[in-house]
């Protein structure tokens, strides 16, 4: 059996070993091969390079030499170039040449030309001083009394020539003017066409009889003393028939006064616990009144948010008057307008009729307070909460202040024009009459001035020159001095109208 292996396992290990001796021999071969095949293939990558590289070396040779060409044609230009501003820079500088040259033959000539003149100078000196002696000795002048003459003939001249332009400008200025203020002020007095003249406050009682005076005194005139202690006014019973006057510097104590003592007079009786109840009573419908008036100009004129304090104050305004003309209303008149003329020109309207309707809020305590009503009412609208603007439009309406604002300038304007228009306010014989002489006086002060009239109720002043004092253009500049001096020296509503009248007549007689 074991006999039987071994040759069989000879034979397998000498199979294996000649399989080994193939195995080993195919795989050199196949190495061999590999290797050879890779050799070829690097040496024909190696080619490939060499060949690559004489293609970039061919191209970077190309690419040095079209940028030599290029710099080559770009240095050609350059100097092309630089050739042409040479020559540009050489025709300058022959030009500058020749304009030197004709410059200093200018020069030559016009200092020639000077010296020249300098000789006809001195020649028309000569000529014109022996002109002046024979003028002299024609005349009969010397040259100062000559420069004087003529000096007064060209003043006269510029005088004439001065109020001629005057005129004109004036003119021209006024019609424009005029012509945009009466279309702002005829549209805001159209849109407001309040009556003409305000109800006055009633400062006198009627009485039914003569006998009621008695009653209204009482007994050792305890009845009389009781109304004036409880209103705080002075009743004057006088010689006047079935009347009584109240006088008060307070109009709403005046006002107090007068309804109580109406209520007395119509319930007849009268006596000290009667007059205190009565007088109560009286109290309390005026400061209902009063808060009524009040609350009802702040809602007519479209102003909202006062302070009570401001409303009530207001209110009081409805018993004050100012030249006849109720302030209340006065006041609410100045709101419409000046809202009115704040909308035309582009103002703030709501601040102008606040600023309005309380321009003479101080009124209402002037008699309490010193000062001006302008700057009271300032202040106590400042103290109130009032707007700045508007404190500044209350305190400016009079000039006390500086305007800050075209509101106040606005207010300013709606007051002159709600007091101004003709039957707004009533003067006192008195203080027309002083105006009127005032104006006339005026008048009457300056040189050539011959009459004075002041006609329309102190609104206009009409003079009448003396024709040989003055000519025509001095009529207008002594017109306007005239009006000037009236603004300076009065206080008057409104506007005055000064016309100054030169009147020239001829004469000759048929014979």
């Amino acid at each position: 059996m074991l006999e039987n292996v071994i040759p069989i396992v000879i034979g397998l290990v000498v199979g294996l070993a000649l399989g080994g001796a193939m195995g080993y021999t195919l795989y050199r071969y196949l190495a061999a091969k590999k290797i050879k095949a890779i050799e070829a293939q690097a040496e024909q990558l190696l080619n490939d390079a060499r060949t690559r590289q004489k293609e970039i070396e061919l191209e970077a040779k190309d690419v040095a030499l079209k940028l030599r060409e290029e710099a080559e044609a770009d240095i050609k230009n350059r100097r092309q170039e630089i050739q042409k501003q040479e020559q540009r820079l050489q025709a300058r500088r022959e030009n500058l040449d020749r304009r030197m040259d004709n410059l200093e033959n200018r020069e030559r000539k016009i200092a020639a030309r000077e010296k020249e003149l300098e000789r006809e100078e001195s020649r028309l000196g000569e000529l014109v001083g022996e002109q002046l002696r024979e003028l002299e000795r024609i005349s009969g002048l010397s040259e100062d009394q000559a420069k004087e003459l003529l000096l007064e003939r060209i003043r006269s001249e510029v005088r004439h020539d001065a109020a001629r332009v005057i005129r004109e400008v004036e003119a021209q200025a006024k019609e424009e003017a005029d012509r945009k203020a009466r279309e702002i002020i005829t549209l805001a007095i159209q849109r407001v066409a309040s009556d003409q003249v305000s109800e006055a406050t009633v400062s006198s009682v009627a009485l039914p009889n003569d006998e009621m005076k008695g009653r209204i005194i009482g007994r050792g005139g305890r009845n009389i003393r009781t109304i004036e202690n409880m209103t705080g006014v002075d009743l004057v019973v006088d010689d006047t028939p079935e009347a009584v006057i109240i006088s008060s510097f307070d109009p709403v104590r005046r006002e107090v006064a007068r309804v109580a003592l109406s209520k007395l007079i119509l319930d007849g009786r009268i006596h000290p616990g009667r007059i205190e109840k009565i007088v109560e009573k009286a109290q309390q419908e005026v400061e209902a009144i009063i808060r009524e008036e009040g609350e009802r100009a702040a809602y007519e004129t479209g102003v909202h948010g006062l302070h009570p304090e401001l409303v009530k104050l207001l209110g009081q305004l409805k018993f004050r008057t100012s030249y006849g003309q109720n302030c209340l209303q006065h006041s609410m008149e100045t709101a419409y307008l000046a809202g009115i003329m704040a909308a035309e020109v582009g103002a703030d309207v709501p601040l102008a009729r606040e600023a309005g309707l309380l321009h003479d809020i101080g009124k209402a305590v002037d008699h309490q307070v010193d000062g001006p009503h302008a700057l009271i009412g300032a202040d106590v609208a400042k103290r109130l909460g009032v707007s700045d603007a508007v404190v500044n439009a209350i305190a400016a309406h009079h000039a006390e202040e500086e305007y800050r604002s075209l509101e106040a300038i606005l207010v300013q304007a709606a007051d002159a024009i709600s007091g101004a228009r003709p039957g707004a306010r009533r003067e006192t014989l008195e203080n027309y009459i002083r105006r009127v002489k005032a104006l006339e006086s005026i008048a009457h002060s300056f040189d050539g001035v011959d009459q004075a009239f002041a006609i329309q109720a102190g609104r206009e002043v009409r003079i009448i020159v003396k024709p040989e004092n003055i000519s025509d253009a001095d009529s207008t500049l002594l017109a306007r001095d005239i009006a000037k001096k009236i603004e300076e020296s009065l206080e008057y509503p409104g506007q005055i109208k000064v016309t100054v009248i030169r009147e020239t007549r001829a004469v000759d007689f048929a014979k």
